[in-house]
């Protein structure tokens, strides 16, 4: 946020009226030093006016008047000002050439004769070493009113607070000087020797604000700029107390905000200056909607500009303000106990506040976990959704295939989904799913690409193309038992953890496995046509070989949802559950389940995008023999078209009931149709040349995916059978 645009303006008067700021001192002097005989014109002009026209003694007063007018920034008569154009904190001063004589002379006459010229020119630079306390505070006196400003922010602010409390200090040692001047007990070797307790702080404190102001240091800028010269000046232990008092000040302010940051998870920031920005275009309704929604990665995140200070602990402040704020959108007001060990004081080398930031990030992080966990129920939530996206209890969709198997044979755009739902809300209610509470979160929808496109399409799985890949999906009918699925509500904040792009990788192992179910149907429909004719005599037919063939799909088929089931799915469920029950922060619930979908997604064979296509081709091959079946048996034996059946799951029972009640009206064919067995020998070379080049392929990637072992060897088993 830009400080500058959104916090309020200084009135023009403040600094257009010079009597309200410290600068009136000199320029009012030089405003009006011609008129009242002070220029520096008239100072040169005649001995009337010269330092040498007064006697030694008041010589040496003037020069001791002007250098106490010099150290609060006013003008002497021979001492003036130069300020460096262009550069707002950077000043001069100039001693007048007659005091340059003068010096010589006050200071020679003191003295023995002989060491005339030597002491009059250590005394002329002993007058002019007092110059850049003077210079010093004229620096740090400007940065105090430029920084005190709103647009500077609170840390500035703050640090001006205190060097003002400090100059407050500088100038009552120059009263005091002055009262001694006044008392005639102050000579300017006195001035020097009373100067120098003060010389080092003003000139460290001058640094420290020369480099701030040149760098328009704002923040925690200013407290690591403090903190470092504070650790510079580690040899000169007063200065260095100096420098950390000025770090503690400076800091309170900062240190307010990160108090309500992470006791409320609040950020009270009205000048951008906390390490923490918050982006508030950043919706928590996102989560929902978007796959690449940022909520929970970028709402809040870290600034450059970290304090030193709390460096290491930058990542536990910023979480532990995500988590109160979390429970605040739940409308569950919770604020970390304050005492007053909790209160962030000050930072020094106890690390007190650390210890703060600890306690607070731990019962932050704890209330929000036993949030979700106890009042949300989010472990209740992911075993329903095993339910039913993961196909964990089946059984409701049976009856959903049987009853809308109509309606998913139909193209994507023809299908009602509202018709859908409501065969969905049927077979929920009349299986097991009805005792489940959540099970009205469930919805069902149509998607407009294949499996194969939409993988494509996440390019965060970083699933490469598939060059050849259309043959693939020419082959796979574009009806909507290819492209239905389940999906589920979720709300905030179990968003957090169930988001879009999660219920979308649920959603894409859902019609893998929905996919397999229907062609594990549709080929256990043409095994029960074969066994219905297995009573007939049909040496000379292909059907023995078509039930060969079939038994082979069926083994492939079944072993692969073995292995999706038990050796993949419910392993992997079980080790994200054990770790949910440990997990201590809801981060660590998200990385949990985030990698239980990546290691399913991936052991599901989804992102290894070689060994997907051969699987689909072996699927496409298995629905298209599945379909020709009652074609191929109706072309090998003479079936009454009354008692065909016209569904492959009746098909045992209609055939066995029609052949044991007159037999002889099944006859076979006397002549063995050679169009039926070319199509059974082609569907098996297709099948077992298919499943031959998956061997390989298989054998190959179980060397770096050792779960594909498993799945290997049942693959390789059924190839061995044919």
């Amino acid at each position: 946020m830009d400080a500058s645009s959104s916090s309020p303006s200084t009135p023009r008067w403040n600094v257009e009226r010079p009597f309200l700021t410290g600068r009136f001192h000199q320029e009012t002097k030089s405003r009006h030093g011609e008129a009242k005989g002070f220029s520096m014109d008239s100072l040169n002009t005649g001995l009337e006016n010269s330092i040498a026209c007064h006697n030694v003694s008041v010589q040496e007063l003037i020069v001791i008047d002007d250098l106490l007018s010099a150290l609060v920034g006013i003008e002497g008569r021979y001492i003036s000002i130069k300020r460096i154009r262009g550069k707002e904190f950077d000043v001069t001063f100039q001693i007048d050439a007659s005091m340059d004589l003068a010096l010589q002379f006050i200071l020679g006459m003191c003295m023995q004769i002989q060491l005339k010229s030597h002491l009059s020119q250590t005394r002329k630079e002993l007058a002019k070493r007092i110059f850049p306390l003077c210079e010093s505070f004229l620096s740090i006196n400007n940065f105090v009113e430029s920084r005190s400003q709103f647009k500077y922010g609170l840390v500035n602010h703050a640090f001006a607070a205190a060097l003002r409390a400090f100059l407050l200090d500088y100038q009552a040692m120059v009263a005091q000087l002055e009262h001694q001047f006044r008392l005639g007990r102050l000579s300017i070797q006195g001035l020097w020797f009373y100067c120098q307790p003060m010389m080092g702080s003003m000139l460290a404190l001058s640094t420290v604000i020369h480099k701030a102001s040149a760098n328009n240091f704002m923040g925690s800028a200013v407290l690591n700029l403090l903190q470092s010269q504070a650790k510079a000046m580690a040899g000169d232990n007063a200065v260095r107390s100096l420098l950390e008092k000025m770090t503690q000040c400076a800091s309170s302010a900062y240190l307010g905000i990160l108090e309500r940051w992470i006791y409320e998870g609040v950020i009270d920031d009205p000048y951008g200056e906390f390490f923490i920005a918050e982006n508030k275009s950043l919706q928590k309704e996102s989560l929902t909607q978007d796959y690449d929604a940022k909520y929970w990665g970028q709402r809040y995140s870290l600034k450059d500009g970290i304090p030193s200070f709390l460096a290491n602990a930058a990542g536990t402040i910023l979480t532990t303000g995500k988590y109160l704020n979390v429970m605040r959108e739940c409308g569950h007001n919770v604020q970390v106990p304050a005492s007053e060990d909790s209160k962030f004081m000050s930072f020094g080398s106890n690390h007190h506040y650390l210890e703060c930031i600890k306690a607070a990030y731990e019962f932050s992080s704890t209330e929000l976990l036993n949030l979700i966990k106890e009042k949300y129920d989010l472990l209740g939530k992911l075993r329903s959704i095993k339910h039913y996206l993961l196909l964990d209890q089946g059984d409701f969709l049976v009856h959903f295939m049987d009853i809308a198997k109509d309606e998913l044979a139909k193209r994507p755009d023809e299908i009602s989904v509202e018709k859908l739902q409501s065969l969905l809300d049927i077979a929920l209610r009349s299986t097991a799913a009805a005792a489940d509470p959540l099970h009205e979160d469930l919805t069902c929808c149509v998607e407009r690409s294949s499996l194969l496109k939409t993988l494509g399409t996440l390019k965060d799985l970083e699933i490469r193309s598939l060059a050849d890949g259309n043959d693939v999906e020419e082959q796979v009918s574009s009806s909507g038992l290819e492209t239905f699925s389940l999906s589920y509500k979720v709300q905030w904040p179990l968003s957090i953890v169930i988001s879009r792009k999660a219920l979308t990788k649920y959603q894409l192992i859902f019609r893998f496995l929905f996919h397999c179910k229907h062609v594990n149907r549709q080929l256990c429909g043409a095994w029960q046509l074969h066994e219905g004719v297995r009573a007939i005599n049909m040496r000379g037919t292909a059907i023995p070989r078509s039930s060969l063939l079939c038994r082979s799909m069926l083994k492939f088929i079944n072993s692969l949802l073995h292995y999706l089931t038990f050796e993949v799915l419910e392993p992997n469920w079980h080790v994200m559950h054990n770790r949910l029950q440990t997990a201590k922060s809801i981060d660590e619930v998200i990385q949990f389940h985030d990698f239980f979908l990546n290691k399913c997604m991936r052991e599901c064979l989804l992102l290894l995008p070689e060994l997907l296509k051969k699987v689909e081709r072996l699927k496409s091959l298995g629905l298209q023999y599945a379909s020709a079946t009652q074609r191929l048996i109706s072309s090998s034996i003479d079936i009454p078209k009354s008692e065909a059946p016209s569904n492959g799951s009746l098909g045992l029972e209609k055939s066995k009931h029609g052949i044991s009640r007159n037999p002889s009206r099944v006859l076979k064919l006397p002549i063995a149709n050679s169009t039926v067995t070319d199509s059974i020998l082609k569907f098996e070379k297709d099948f077992n040349g298919e499943l031959q080049s998956l061997g390989p392929i298989l054998s190959n990637s179980a060397q770096a995916e050792p779960h594909l072992t498993h799945l290997a060897q049942w693959i390789l088993g059924v190839g061995n059978e044919q």
